[in-house]
């Protein structure tokens, strides 16, 4: 087998390969090259190449949020590190283990006006589990100018670097701190920076290793719910007769069925979920706004809770941040082995461990249940809400709403859906999720930048037939996620365009002004056509529910090319038929 010559190099290839990191994704580059050799010599890799950088780690940002494992994404030099960023904050933000491997000039060919050299160090300070600075072989030395040819401040910065290497030893430092990022990113799911210096040449191939590193393995830890955290839990549970539990961004199948079940049968507990939460139960509610926008002072008031349990990732509804915030619990628990967000300003407890642990050690303490009206009343409230929401459906003319409720109702069983964020995921939200469908969007940062390459990533881990649904902003932005060689012929788009940031005709503003067209809405004439030819994908127009039904006729049959209906909609109704639709809920 080949291998990069660079020791460094074949440490880092090694120590991804024994602790499984097996998807790699590859921008091309010159500086990089020691790694693009060793990981594309390898077959236990699986290694893609996509040329935007932004692209390759949104591309890997789906693959390590479908797999729950750390992906790579590999970059040379300069500015192409920083087109990561983004992905690197929906990764901070969504706890995905998503691993950037830099490839850097030396140290002493850094702030001299080298090209495609910027300063790498500790670049993702602010949205990074783990910074290694890696060094330069021992052996690399000898290619350090001396110590007179260096100014000042970097002479001592090298002499110090040196007393390092002689006290530890340079590949010792290295393999110490590969080790620690990778194992950060598998323990604390999120992303890790291993930052690589490399000089000339980089292109040497030998065909036996010359280091061996050690691997130093994660050290398990037994994490149990303490007794008296327990107590003092099953004590307040006991005493309220209104508690809500309300759950984010959450991976399929992770509750155990039977601890659904057992919240179900509590007549005192509302479970709050949203489309991205994967749980479903007939006695849940799906469709937060909808339950709680047409709400009175009054009625708020009698929907706060006393306990609020929260899990799970960001919430979408800003309605629920809105009352909670507002009509404060007197106990906001959150469940998560990391950390917990004060969303609602009254945060008190934080209970440290997966929600599946939590129930399993404190639900089989609730021997009975409090008696309450809590659950009933609000499940009235739904079923007439439910009411109202059909009957509203029936008389609207063709715009995003209807879009929303046909193409939901047309997706099949078992599929991935991928949803893009802004108006895509809140009317998403306004529907009943078939319960086999898997959810996912990008709700760490919530940005539309990359999630189409998001979604082609999931597609390609899972190889499971993918839907993702977006808008024409969004999808326009990431047109580049289209420029690769993986898209599955299972995948399958549906992009809603009506013709700009339509998420801005809902919120407060000076709407149908020039100022607003052009600087908030954005508004435009472009479609998906000639992008879907470019790349080779099957392309459909809807413009009204007759063309959207028969594009949608076939449209989830096997095929020769990924799909891609484009939905035309009236920009200038989408807005009043949503806003119109809360009215009709009251």
């Amino acid at each position: 087998m080949k291998y990069p010559k660079i020791p460094l190099a074949q440490t880092l290839i090694q120590l991804c390969k024994a602790k499984g990191v097996k998807h790699i994704v590859l921008s091309p580059g010159s500086r990089n090259a020691p790694l693009t050799i060793g990981f594309t010599h390898d077959p236990f890799f699986n290694c893609y190449s996509i040329v935007d950088e932004r692209c390759a780690a949104f591309f890997a940002l789906g693959i390590a949020q479908q797999l729950q494992e750390p992906t790579a994404v590999v970059c040379t030099s300069g500015s192409a590190l920083l087109n990561y960023y983004p992905a690197v904050a929906e990764a901070f933000y969504s706890n995905i283990p998503l691993i950037v491997l830099s490839a850097d000039r030396p140290k002493h060919l850094v702030g001299i006006g080298d090209g495609q050299t910027i300063n790498q160090k500790n670049v993702f300070k602010n949205h990074i589990l783990y910074s290694a600075n890696l060094k330069l072989d021992l052996k690399d030395e000898k290619n350090v100018p001396n110590d007179e040819e260096l100014p000042i401040f970097k002479n001592l910065e090298d002499k110090f670097e040196r007393l390092l290497g002689l006290q530890k030893g340079i590949q010792t430092f290295n393999e110490e701190e590969i080790n620690d990022a990778i194992n950060t990113a598998k323990i604390k799911k999120g992303p890790v920076h291993i930052n690589i210096p490399f000089d000339e040449p980089l292109y040497d191939i030998v065909e036996h290793l010359t280091v061996t590193p050690k691997v130093i393995d994660i050290p398990v830890k037994e994490v149990e719910i303490e007794t008296h955290v327990l107590k003092s839990c099953f004590e307040d549970w006991n005493s309220a007769t209104r508690k809500m539990i309300l759950v984010g961004v959450n991976e399929p199948n992770s509750i155990e069925q039977k601890w659904l079940e057992e919240i179900a049968e509590d007549d005192s507990v509302i479970v709050l979920t949203e489309s991205t939460s994967n749980l479903h139960h007939p006695s849940f509610f799906q469709s937060i706004d909808q339950l709680i926008a047409p709400l009175t002072e009054d009625e708020q008031r009698q929907l706060q809770p006393e306990i609020l349990v929260t899990f799970g990732g960001l919430i979408v509804s800003k309605k629920i941040k809105q009352l909670l915030r507002k009509h404060k619990p007197k106990q906001h628990w959150h469940i998560d082995e990391q950390e917990a967000n004060d969303t609602f300003f009254c945060l008190n407890n934080h209970i440290k461990a997966t929600p599946n642990a939590f129930f399993e050690a404190f639900l089989p303490l609730v021997t009975h249940y409090v008696k309450s009206n809590y659950k009933n009343t609000w499940a009235a409230v739904k079923k007439t809400r439910l009411e109202k929401h059909k009957t509203y459906l029936a008389d609207i003319p063709f715009s995003d709403f209807t879009v929303f409720n046909k193409v939901l109702k047309s997706v099949p069983e078992n599929y991935i859906l991928q949803v893009g964020n802004s108006s895509a995921i809140r009317y998403t939200q306004l529907f009943n999720i078939n319960k086999t469908l898997e959810v996912f969007c990008n709700r760490g940062t919530s940005g539309i930048d990359g999630s189409t390459s998001t979604a082609i990533g999931a597609a390609v881990a899972q190889n499971k037939p993918t839907l993702f649904i977006t808008g024409d902003l969004s999808f326009l932005y990431d047109s580049n996620a289209l420029w690769n060689n993986y898209i599955p012929k299972n995948f399958r788009i549906i992009v809603v365009n009506n013709q700009g940031g339509g998420i801005f005709r809902i919120l407060p503003g000076h709407k149908n002004t020039e100022n607003f067209d052009t600087y908030f809405e954005t508004n435009h004439n472009l479609t998906a056509e000639h992008l879907c030819k470019m790349y080779g994908l099957d392309y459909q127009v809807a413009s009204d529910k007759l063309t959207l039904k028969e594009a949608l006729s076939g449209f989830y049959e096997a095929g020769e090319k990924p799909k891609v209906i484009e939905v035309f909609t009236p920009k200038g109704l989408n807005d009043d038929v949503l806003l119109n639709y809360f009215k009709s809920l009251k």
